[in-house]
């Protein structure tokens, strides 16, 4: 069943502040394997003229991937999580994420198009800091495999 296109532009209200800390910081940069100071140095990060350690520009992707479950919990779009895959990231930054910001995300729903029998949802999520100042914009992009294309190429066990 395609997704519902009057859906497009649809926006959802902002997530709760998440408060970025050193230690998950820190615990990222380790898990994807960048050994930058900026990350887990705060003098290091002062010398580079930011306040305190700073996370990999990848960080926020588990802000506004969170996020985004109020747009793939939203029953009316019709939006079968279980046949979803993640089909592209993006980030543009006004600044980098810093440990004690204090983030909020916004999600829109900038696209809905259906291409060879799968739905493609483009979701922007806009992060502002708990001034309302702007950090960064990411776009996720989900595909919601079509059930033909979810069953092609399962065949009988041992064929």
């Amino acid at each position: 069943m395609a997704l519902d296109q009057s859906f497009v532009g649809r926006s959802y209200p902002p997530t709760e502040p998440y408060e970025v800390g050193r230690e998950k910081i820190r615990e990222f940069a380790e898990a994807i394997g960048d050994p930058h100071p900026a990350y887990t140095d705060s003098e290091a990060a002062r010398e580079l003229g930011h306040p305190d350690v700073i996370a990999p520009p990848t960080f926020v992707f588990a802000i506004t991937f969170k996020a985004a479950g109020a747009v793939v919990e939203d029953p009316g779009l019709g939006l079968d999580y279980s046949r979803v895959v993640h089909g592209d990231q993006r980030f543009a930054y006004t600044r980098p994420v810093r440990a004690g910001d204090r983030l909020t995300v916004t999600s829109t729903i900038e696209s809905i198009k259906s291409l060879a029998g799968n739905d493609v949802l483009d979701v922007r999520g806009e992060v502002h800091d708990e001034n309302g100042e702007h950090v960064v914009t990411a776009w996720t992009k989900l595909v919601a495999r079509g059930a033909s294309a979810a069953g092609a190429g399962a065949g009988k066990q041992g064929e």
